[in-house]
């Protein structure tokens, strides 16, 4: 059989699997391949899954039944977080021809020729994740008029819920020079804005990166980080996606502030308002010092926008905690929530606590929150109506409307205008467009 030419992808998780799986579809591209979109027919199927919780995993499967019943001749391939913690499992799945875990996955062009032959499906690569020491580099292009730029991999802490650390690894960071340069490329294909992604982003520079065989010394923190990309003229936006609140230093936070690159936007995980649930997590931090960091951001940059993590239905989590959590996130300052219900994960000291919470109830306090969310949301929204911002636009799944985000990351819907599109505007937002976004009207050409 002739080697296929055309391959398809699918990302499941984190902004950490786009970036991902864009560079190994460069990969593929380089090497020949035309890229399809994975609704389409195609030669092979790349899966990048992930697996924080059940439903991740669930969705995996239903990617690979999707794929059998578009093009049943396919090869299918799964990698990621899910590969890595369950091989086997997956390599079950009527239908899956590779399972690559985190140490393989970059490495999969080694294996297309093995896939066009006719062997066994269900061949396993996957070692233990020890193997994954060294940091490969990603970005993601061609998707949206922003990339996510990674910088860091892995993870040392030991949350008592989390599987991280046993899908990817040990943390371990890029080099700040290689950073800049990647950075570089960006700017050079177009790109307005960078998301810098990693697992434990906060914790670049304490790595255990090694590379080309040599272990470097320890490299500079975050916050040197930041401030050597500032210094970057041709990216006119950086974005810190996700950082635990004892890494969001005050140095990180009052630099942001100065900063004309770096958006007033925070995504901060909290998972639990309650010191007594946070402390079974093994979380690194107590609720005061989180509102410490809200209180922080929020005198420094009064219109910044936080997001936060939280987790509901963890073991032994009461009413009384959760209404901990759910009154200590009202008063916050915070413009809104990414809600998880709590899912027993094979391996990790949570699932075999006790106290399980039930499923109804899990349902329940997981609603709630996202109603609080959506109000912390509009009421974020409403704060800017009438005044004037800078937006990057860019198309929206509406064939006559266009979409972007201001700075501070209040979503904005325009009529659609094909000079706009990845472009800086500055608009006046006017009134609320629907309860996810704000229309806005035209102030002055950027």
């Amino acid at each position: 059989m002739a080697t296929p030419q055309t391959v398809a992808f699918h990302t499941l998780g984190c902004k950490l699997n786009f970036s991902e799986t864009s560079s190994i579809r460069r990969k593929f591209e380089d090497h020949g391949f035309s890229t399809v979109d994975f609704s389409d027919v195609a030669d092979i199927y790349v899966l990048n899954t992930c697996s924080v919780t059940d439903f991740a995993d669930k969705k995996c499967r239903s990617a690979v039944r999707k794929v059998l019943r578009q093009s049943p001749e396919a090869k299918v391939v799964v990698i990621g977080c899910y590969a890595q913690l369950k091989p086997k499992e997956i390599a079950a799945i009527p239908g899956v021809d590779l399972v690559l875990g985190a140490a393989e996955k970059f490495n999969i062009l080694n294996y297309v020729d093995t896939l066009s032959q006719n062997v066994d499906k269900g061949l396993v690569q996957a070692g233990e994740v020890s193997q994954a020491n060294t940091f490969e580099e990603a970005f993601s292009y061609g998707d949206r008029t922003r990339s996510f730029l990674k910088v860091q991999d892995g993870c040392d802490y030991k949350c008592s819920f989390c599987t991280i650390p046993q899908a990817r690894g040990k943390s371990r960071s890029d080099t700040v020079e290689n950073v800049i340069a990647n950075a570089q490329k960006i700017a050079d294909l177009g790109v307005k804005e960078i998301v810098l992604t990693g697992v434990n982003l906060g914790d670049f520079g304490n790595g255990t990166a090694v590379i080309e065989g040599v272990r470097p010394r320890k490299e500079a923190l975050f916050a040197d980080l930041i401030k050597e990309l500032d210094e970057i003229q041709c990216i006119e936006r950086y974005r810190i996606s996700s950082i635990e609140p004892n890494l969001l230093t005050e140095e990180i936070i009052k630099f942001v502030a100065q900063s004309e690159r770096f958006m007033p936007h925070f995504h901060v995980p909290l998972q639990s308002g309650s010191d007594r649930i946070l402390k079974l997590m093994r979380r690194r931090y107590q609720r005061d010092l989180y509102a410490e960091r809200v209180r922080l951001i929020k005198s420094a940059m009064p219109h910044a926008c936080i997001g936060v993590d939280v987790i509901v239905g963890f073991p032994g989590e009461t009413d009384q905690d959760f209404q901990d959590t759910f009154d200590f996130i009202s008063g916050l300052d915070v413009s809104y929530l990414h809600v998880f219900t709590y899912s027993e994960r094979a391996n990790t000291p949570a699932a075999e606590m006790g106290e399980i919470v039930s499923m109804q109830i899990r349902r329940q306090r997981n609603e709630a929150l996202r109603n609080l969310s959506l109000k912390k949301k509009q009421n974020f929204y409403r704060q800017h109506i009438g005044s004037q911002r800078t937006v990057l636009f860019e198309k929206s799944k509406k064939a006559d409307m266009m979409t972007g985000f201001t700075d501070n990351y209040v979503k904005i819907e325009m009529p659609y205008d094909e000079s706009w599109i990845n472009t800086l505007r500055q608009v006046s937002l006017s009134e609320m467009h629907s309860t996810d976004s704000v229309w806005a009207t035209a102030f002055e050409m950027a």
